[in-house]
């Protein structure tokens, strides 16, 4: 199957090198691209791409409110959004995140990596990888105090059930980035039985996807140092 990506920056050399990385892997088509956050939406609705990787600095809509509009909680049909961020001076990428980003990746984080986010965010199983994971989340809590989720999710929500403690070891775990696979490994279960277990955690807490979980897990300190 081919994975059919959007591609939505503001410089075009930017743009040709991701598209260059992107069309060398025989499983992945970039279908369209943008300059503008506008232009990204419109196209984003036409060609429902199975993935659209859009930069969070872009002219007429950034990529915050792309994303929001593309996957937000009040989208009845989400896309799956990744953003690209410089990470060190994007400190507001968690506006992304409660906009329904699923996966985030480095300009600088080379070929491997950005193919890597965007298959995982087709799969709908990692983020990015356990470096990017953990590096962003952990830069988010400590400056912001806390990772800061959509309204409704857990940091307050009284409707939230508790977790059990495997599903805390799950949420742990993908907080730290690991994929599925990994977590079957990891705990001796079955592929079934983590996509169970994330399912639930997403149910109790009234998360959406994995960013989310990871989000909660280092907001309210799951995770550890």
């Amino acid at each position: 199957m081919t994975i059919r990506v959007l591609l939505a920056d503001d410089q075009p050399m930017v743009r040709g090198g991701l598209r260059l990385i992107l069309e060398d892997q025989p499983d992945i088509e970039v279908v369209a691209e943008a300059a503008d956050g506008v232009a990204a939406v419109a196209l984003a609705r036409d060609l429902r791409p199975d993935v659209c990787l859009v930069d969070i600095r872009m002219p007429l809509l950034d990529g915050i409110e792309v994303t929001r509009t593309l996957a937000g909680p009040d989208v009845a049909d989400p896309l799956r959004v990744v953003v690209v961020t410089t990470f060190d001076v994007d400190e507001y990428v968690y506006g992304a995140l409660r906009g329904g980003a699923v996966g985030f990746v480095l300009k600088d984080a080379g070929p491997a990596l950005l193919v890597e986010a965007v298959r995982a965010a087709h799969a709908g199983d990692a983020l990015v990888s356990p470096s990017v994971t953990v590096r962003l989340l952990r830069h988010l809590t400590a400056a912001d105090g806390g990772v800061a989720v959509r309204p409704g999710t857990p940091g307050g929500s009284p409707s939230a059930r508790p977790l059990s403690d495997r599903e805390t070891e799950v949420a742990r775990a993908i907080a730290r980035g690991r994929t599925n696979l990994e977590i079957g490994a990891e705990m001796f279960i079955s592929l079934s039985t983590v996509k169970g277990h994330v399912a639930a955690i997403q149910a109790k807490l009234g998360l959406r996807n994995r960013v989310e979980i990871a989000a909660w897990a280092w907001e309210h300190r799951v995770v550890g140092g």
